[in-house]
């Protein structure tokens, strides 16, 4: 009794582990993800009711005329049967009529999903793939960030969709958050478009779905559905230049007077550097290293002493400060909120 009392809990745990789990594709939260999960249990179905026919015929046969010694029933051999037309039409005319169907309900899908009606209020950004982080610029905001998007939660009475632009600065990447929509390629020299409308307010995961390099398993995606007083909110902080605290200001000097101003950007400030994100409020972000650890002092000091230790494979170098200075731009970084 205790036995089937602690399976049943067991089980019951893992099931709503399962679909709370932010990557579920069986758990579809907007409306490109639910067309998707729509046409995948029609397929599902589908090809689940092949399999059972198949499986009971070749049950039925390895049953039906099993060997069971000699004189059994197993010795005689069924009747053989030679060019029916009938059997050679049903297999190739229903294999193609499955195929057709199958074929113009994605067609339906696609195509639903590709030119559906924008609205006016609808929010642009844009995605930047990079080895191995991604960058989102908001144009019609003035907002630039990396790694973290935020978008407001869109409903069926007000919808407000966020249309995504995408390319890539090196090499091949792939855009895909299995709960929101389907995979769309970030590709060189190649724009390409999809929207989300995520229905509920939350946290949902994804990751980059092509091979990009040493780091492509860690090139993550997080997606933040805000209410909309939330994203006007959390707008308006980003909007703002880079905090100016003068208990960090060895910190400050520190970073602005090494390799660090190259390549990242902290607005208001000398550092205007585009090879890498922009820091501008990365004290704000809940991840660093494109979402692969936690954002806090010890892993911040670690992977700006060292981005290998945490990410290997990352394209920034080490930069070898000593301990003190790494101290001080840990601390100075930790303030940009």
């Amino acid at each position: 009794m205790f036995a089937t009392q602690e399976w049943c809990g067991l089980s019951a745990m893992t099931l709503s582990a399962f679909v709370a789990d932010p990557t579920n594709i069986f758990a579809p939260a907007g409306t490109p993800a639910s067309s998707i999960f729509s046409l995948s249990m029609l397929v599902l179905g589908i090809t689940s009711a092949i399999f059972l026919v198949v499986a009971g015929i070749l049950t039925y046969v390895l049953i039906r005329y099993r060997s069971r010694g000699a004189g059994g029933r197993g010795e005689q051999e069924p009747p053989q049967i030679y060019g029916s037309n009938q059997i050679e039409l049903s297999w190739t005319v229903i294999p193609i009529l499955i195929v057709v169907m199958l074929f113009l309900a994605t067609t339906r899908v696609i195509y639903t999903t590709e030119h559906a009606q924008r609205p006016t209020n609808a929010l642009d950004v844009t995605v930047i793939g990079h080895q191995f982080w991604w960058e989102y610029h908001y144009p019609q905001l003035g907002v630039v960030t990396a790694n973290e998007l935020h978008v407001p939660v869109s409903d069926h009475a007000h919808p407000l969709p966020t249309y995504l632009t995408m390319s890539s600065a090196d090499t091949d990447h792939s855009f895909w958050v299995p709960r929101l929509a389907g995979k769309m390629d970030v590709i060189p020299n190649k724009v390409n478009t999809m929207w989300i409308d995520p229905q509920a307010k939350g946290l949902y995961l994804g990751q980059c779905a092509q091979y990009c390099g040493v780091q492509h398993a860690k090139m993550l995606i997080r997606v933040y559905a805000d209410t909309p007083e939330e994203f006007a909110a959390w707008i308006a902080r980003q909007r703002q230049p880079a905090v100016d605290d003068p208990s960090v200001a060895e910190g400050r000097n520190v970073f602005m007077h090494n390799a660090c101003i190259s390549c990242h950007t902290i607005r208001g400030t000398v550092a205007t550097g585009r090879f890498g994100p922009d820091l501008t409020h990365v004290g704000s972000r809940d991840t660093i290293a494109s979402g692969s650890v936690p954002n806090n002092p010890a892993n911040l000091r670690q992977f700006i002493d060292n981005p290998a230790n945490l990410k290997p494979g990352a394209l920034m170098p080490p930069m070898h400060l000593d301990s003190h200075d790494l101290d001080a731009v840990t601390a100075y970084l930790t303030t940009l909120k």
